[in-house]
């Protein structure tokens, strides 16, 4: 064991906690009533009826749709809808599209918002609050301002129509900073640093071996948010890509973009599009209720 590591975890057992200079101790919340769930239930209701319908609309000719009243109970011609939405336009490609587009915005926004939240948590330099209000400007500058620049910018570039136009970007947001800045500043106590700095650790030693573990549940939060936007993204890569080379949003865009939209086609195309989120989602559920968890008693 290295002496860094071993002054790091001294350091991190006498570190207190910060403000009254005494560890806290984390009291379990009382068990919830009826009511919190009687809301949950009514909560979680209200966001499966969309997700419900748009498996009944997918399942059922676009005729059966239009009755009065609608059916609603799902059909049988649910496979069928989504072999006509692979045939119209390449939902295969544009699935894959998104995953790699998803995963590159977000492993960046990962890593070059925790680079950043970290400097401006706990390292010093000059106009460091300066240049952090500037960050948070950035949030109140509608995105739809930057669209023709940023086209510009891309076409001379030679990256319109090409993943790429949509990847760069958005590899760090504004929100992302702050995000890890706020969660760094509340869970990495200062001793840890100061034990590194002695042992001689490097800025990227000190950074892969010790902000990394501690900020990974904010990063899990950071993370899902950031692939959900990324593949919900519609209105930049509907103009800066074609349909040659689509991801979900566009090609469903293009699916209802006929004389007469067949409704059922679109809503099948749209749960196949969905499934990879909530595969994700499923997967990360438990890292983001910690992650929200542990930021919650730390602060």
């Amino acid at each position: 064991m290295t002496a860094t590591t071993t002054s790091v975890r001294q350091a991190a057992i006498a570190a207190p906690e910060p403000g009254n200079g005494k560890r806290r101790r984390y009291r379990a919340p009382d068990q919830a009533g009826p009511m919190a769930y009687v809301i949950l239930v009514f909560t979680a209701f209200l966001f499966i009826i969309p997700f419900y319908y748009m498996i009944v609309a997918g399942s059922r000719p676009m005729a059966e749709m239009n009755q009065t009243p609608p059916p609603f109970l799902p059909g049988a011609d649910l496979w069928s809808n989504m072999v006509k939405a692979f045939q119209q336009q390449n939902i295969g490609l544009a699935i894959w599209n998104s995953l790699l587009v998803s995963i590159a915005i977000t492993a960046a926004t990962l890593l070059f918002c925790t680079l950043a939240g970290f400097a401006f948590a706990k390292l010093r330099f000059r106009g460091k609050d300066a240049l952090f209000g500037i960050t948070i400007a950035t949030l109140m500058i509608p995105p739809t301002l930057g669209v023709v620049p940023l086209y510009m910018v891309m076409s001379e570039l030679k990256l319109t129509g090409n993943l790429w136009s949509v990847i760069l970007p958005t590899m760090v947001t504004a929100f992302g900073v702050f995000f890890m800045r706020q969660y760094i500043l509340q869970t990495l106590p200062d001793e840890l640093l100061e034990a590194a700095r002695m042992d001689g650790a490097t800025f990227t030693r000190a950074f892969f071996s010790i902000v990394l573990p501690i900020a990974r549940p904010g990063m899990a939060v950071l993370g899902m948010l950031t692939f959900m936007t990324a593949w919900n993204e519609f209105f930049w890569p509907v103009i800066a890509l074609n349909s040659s080379n689509p991801t979900v949003q566009v090609a469903l865009n293009n699916l209802g973009s006929g004389y007469v939209p067949d409704q059922s086609v679109i809503m099948a195309g749209t749960l196949v599009g969905t499934l990879p989120v909530i595969i994700v989602f499923l997967i990360m559920g438990r890292q983001i209720v910690n992650g929200i968890m542990a930021g919650a008693v730390k602060g």
